[in-house]
């Protein structure tokens, strides 16, 4: 009987220690904390390319009463692997004001991670987005965002694609160590799972930084909160009952029009018209000054 031939381990791709960084997430229409989109897909990203053997972290207040449901949605996904194991989260513990950028960092140089996934910006907190790019430059890690899809990945780079608009794509390679942002776009994540939800495990991680070092975000002390208004989106109407010029007018890029040209005006004549400009697009409610 022939015996199979010896695989040449030099050229199989080396297995990249590969982590999530999730955050608590809310359903848009009943409010109920679960997991955060573009962080589910991060996670969906990872299992399909490491499997049960992604790490899983989250910063935040262990005293939360419905964190334990958000975090329970991801370790719900270690299903349908070929290494049947639970899931294993570590939770970070960060109170109000906290800052998650030192605890993820340490987390992740000490858990020897190369590669880390995460959504683009968090549902709940501040959302800003910046997290990602704070994460990198304090790693001295290179980041992609925007990422829609991970080809390859070796010990030394990982080849991606990234997302344009208009459902254009471009191949990037990164050098690893790095972090990517995975983009909405991405391959939708698998439904959580009861069993494995309850089954995985949560440890909690509280002994990253020395007593001397506080992750309060002292910035964050000095910001100015106030609830955000609603601006409305233009619609374009499409006016043609052919399906072939209603999907070309759909597809093609907006142009600004019906704007006009102002010249040689006094600094108060221009600030009145951008002020008139800016309450008719409801950006500036009527009674303000």
């Amino acid at each position: 009987m022939p015996q199979p031939e010896p695989r040449d381990t030099a050229k199989m791709p080396q297995r990249v220690k590969t982590a999530a960084l999730v955050s608590s997430g809310r359903h848009p229409v009943s409010g109920r904390a679960g997991r955060a989109r573009e962080d589910a897909r991060a996670v969906e990203m990872g299992l399909s390319l490491v499997g049960a053997d992604l790490s899983l972290a989250h910063a935040g207040d262990p005293e939360q009463a419905s964190l334990r449901e958000s975090l329970q949605g991801y370790l719900g996904m270690y299903h349908g692997l070929d290494d049947d194991r639970d899931g294993q989260l570590s939770l970070l513990p960060l109170g109000e004001g906290g800052d998650a950028v030192p605890l993820l960092a340490a987390w992740l140089e000490r858990s020897g991670v190369r590669l880390a996934l995460t959504g683009q910006r968090a549902e709940c907190g501040e959302g800003s987005g910046m997290v990602g790019y704070l994460l990198a430059e304090r790693l001295g890690w290179a980041i992609a965002t925007g990422v829609a899809a991970i080809e390859h990945c070796d010990g030394e780079r990982v080849t991606v694609l990234q997302a344009l608009p208009q459902g254009q794509r471009r191949r990037l390679e990164v050098r690893l160590p790095c972090l990517i942002a995975v983009d909405a776009v991405a391959e939708a994540p698998r439904q959580s799972a009861f069993g494995p939800a309850r089954r995985g495990r949560i440890d909690i991680v509280d002994d990253l930084l020395p007593p001397d070092e506080s992750p309060l975000d002292a910035d964050s002390a000095d910001w100015h909160w106030q609830p955000a208004r609603a601006r409305p989106k233009r619609l374009k109407v499409v006016k043609s009952t052919n399906a072939r010029d209603r999907f070309k007018a759909a597809a093609a890029k907006s142009s600004a029009s019906g704007g006009q040209v102002l010249t040689d005006l006094s600094p108060e004549e221009a600030a009145e018209k951008l002020i008139d400009y800016l309450r008719a697009e409801k950006i500036l409610a009527q009674d303000d000054q």
